[in-house]
């Protein structure tokens, strides 16, 4: 049996950017998260048979407030931590995106997504 578990639209204010001037502004980021389980869910209240996806969300946290300069190594540390510190985990994918960037030009996001 596979189970998708997801924390969608986790919005974070934080100073990932190439630019000096990106680190110094920040700059609003939205996550998404989920990890693919492949287990026998037993259909009982127990916790240990699947993700609390609390933990999912403060790992994205953790991640988040520690700057980079590209935001594919946010979502690569994101998605290690996911893989290693969480049970049961047998694909997970993560999207970050960051709004209205400084490019010159009206630009709704920017995305960067990564799976394995």
């Amino acid at each position: 049996m596979k189970t998708r578990i997801a924390v969608e639209g986790a919005e974070y204010y934080a100073y990932h950017g190439f630019y000096d001037e990106e680190q110094l502004a920040g700059n609003v980021f939205i996550v998404d998260a989920e990890v693919v389980l492949i287990t026998e869910f037993m259909g009982s209240d127990d916790i240990d048979n699947t993700i609390n996806y609390e933990l999912i969300y403060k790992i994205c946290t953790t991640e988040m407030k520690n700057t980079q300069r590209l935001i594919e190594t946010v979502a690569f540390r994101i998605l290690q931590a996911l893989k290693t510190q969480l049970n049961h985990v047998d694909t997970a994918r993560v999207k970050i995106q960051k709004v209205q960037p400084q490019l010159g030009g009206k630009v709704a996001r920017t995305v960067i997504e990564m799976e394995a």
